[in-house]
């Protein structure tokens, strides 16, 4: 089971589901990383965290902890 902190710079990845639970998952589900939706990785601070990633034509920045929760394929 690979998660959005796992995919590489320049990778164009699925949203299987959103794991997580209560305020959290609702905040990333808010942010338009729905299941079906496709994401492009766009870039990974020196140390990982931040990840920043284009969904649905807007630029968004993810902690470690968040992009965990997100399940790709």
């Amino acid at each position: 089971m690979r998660t959005l902190k796992d995919a590489k710079i320049g990778e164009r990845i699925s949203v299987v589901k959103v794991t997580g639970e209560g305020p959290v998952k609702r905040r990333i589900m808010d942010m338009g990383i729905t299941k079906g939706v496709e994401i492009f990785i766009r870039k990974v601070a020196p140390l990982g965290d931040p990840v920043e990633v284009t969904v649905r034509g807007y630029e968004l920045s993810l902690r470690k902890e968040d992009a965990q929760m997100v399940v790709i394929e």
